[in-house]
Parts: C-alpha cells; structure tokens; sequence
C-alpha cells in the first residue's frame, strides 16, 4: 500500500490506518527510537506512541512525505522520552555527546533561543544542499539518526577518522554557514 492510501485511510478513520504503517514504517519507528533511547522496551513505546499520535495528528494535518513525518514524530518522541528518562539518572549516554558536538555551530545562535525555528531549519537545509553527498549522508546519519561513528565507516566503507574528520568539517562550515546567513533568524 502506498503513503498516500495509508493517509487516506487515516483520513476516514479506518483503523487499518495503524497495521498498514506498522507493515510499511514499525521498524523505520523502532530503529530511530532505538538509536535514542538505547532500549528496546522503551524503543517499542515510542513506537507504539508514534502511531497514536499519528492517528491524532492525521486529519487534520495531511502530509507531504509520509516517511519524513513518520520519522520527524518518531525522533522527538524518543527525544522526549530519553530526556524525561535521563532527568532521573543522569548516565553518560550518545545524546548528550551529539548534542556537544553541535554546541558550537550554534553558539551565537542557540537553538533552543531561536524564535522563528522553521527559518533555521531552512538554513541548516539549504546548507545540506550544499555540501556533497557522502558529507550530507553522514552528517544526517550522526545528529539525526544518532549513528555511531563506526556505524557510519562501516556504512560508507571508510576509517572511523575519516568520518571523524568529515563531520569536523561539516561541523565547522556549518558554523561558519550560520555566522555568515544566519542573521536572517
């Protein structure tokens, strides 16, 4: 079944809406929660949350690329999750690493301060059109889908210090990106 009968489907508000996108998106779901939160029970929460949420959330909302929507509510649900889990321990994890490694791209611009997140997400956009295929699989494999950087040199069939140094690179133009047009935000 394509996305667009699957929306559909949502749309009259057939219950066949959910087994439908857990055949074609369950494990999508799950890998991108797992990736996150590191477990598999709570990776199977998420996904299971993933599709109430998309049972409320569709109508009214009808989206344009279904994977991507599917995908964007899967990852700040586990986002959301691994913060209220990491609020009661505080354990050394993947994310907060992530997370450090982009500090600095945003420091004059501080994510969480941005009013208009949708102009900075058209910036990072445009600056991933930018840059070549292989430094755009891979910075989106590392901060979005959260991969390790052995799991990206084993994907790409290169050195753990030639992602290691890639991503620098990304990192560092992608800061320069943003001083340069990022006063637009």
């Amino acid at each position: 079944m394509n996305d667009q009968a699957i929306i559909d489907l949502y749309w009259n508000r057939s219950e066949k809406a959910i087994a439908e996108t857990k055949k074609q998106y369950g494990a999508y779901c799950h890998s991108i929660a797992m990736r996150i939160l590191q477990n598999t029970s709570d990776a199977d929460e998420c996904e299971n949350d993933v599709y109430l949420r998309l049972w409320n959330a569709i109508p009214p909302q009808r989206p344009n690329h279904f994977k991507a929507y599917i995908g964007r509510i899967a990852r700040n649900h586990a986002l959301n999750l691994y913060q209220k889990r990491t609020a009661r321990k505080r354990g050394a994890d993947e994310i907060p690493m992530l997370l450090d490694e982009l500090s600095f791209c945003v420091s004059d611009h501080n994510a969480t301060e941005i009013e208009d997140r949708a102009a900075f997400a058209d910036l990072l956009n445009r600056f991933l059109e930018e840059q070549s295929e292989q430094a755009r699989r891979m910075f989106v494999q590392r901060y979005w889908y959260g991969y390790q950087v052995k799991e990206i040199a084993r994907a790409h069939q290169v050195s753990e210090s030639s992602v290691a140094a890639a991503l620098y690179r990304t990192r560092k133009s992608f800061a320069r990106y943003l001083q340069e047009k990022g006063e637009a935000i």
